[in-house]
């Protein structure tokens, strides 16, 4: 293993450190995962259980159903971040059942906008 001290004195040698969680990264790459992680926190805050509930949309055995039911609520501008789809597999006797679920925000904890008297 060559250590930092032998890299610099070699004549005519360039050397990159890098550390080893860096090593075979892509280009961009780590700002991706960091903003892939930031959403996934994002998303996670605004469905904590203190912000409020999953209520279920539908559940039901038919795909082409729940996949219709899911094309309503965005229709309607539901935030793709605010829908669940859960599939529950089927084992010999039981089905494969689709649960689809809306977040719903505890009104309580919906900023209240201030109105000012002018």
């Amino acid at each position: 293993m060559i250590t930092e001290r032998e890299v610099c004195a070699r004549p005519n040698c360039l050397a990159v450190l890098t550390p080893a969680s860096n090593a075979g990264q892509v280009p961009g790459q780590g700002k991706r995962r960091r903003q892939q992680e930031d959403a996934r926190q994002r998303v996670a805050a605004r469905t904590a259980p203190d912000a409020g509930q999953w209520e279920v949309v539908v559940e039901t055995r038919n795909q082409a159903e729940m996949r219709a039911r899911l094309r309503r609520l965005r229709e309607a501008g539901v935030d793709g971040s605010m829908i669940r789809i859960d599939t529950l597999c089927g084992r010999l006797g039981l089905p494969t059942t689709y649960r689809l679920s809306r977040f719903m925000t505890d009104p309580a904890r919906e900023p209240e906008h201030e109105h000012f008297d002018h």
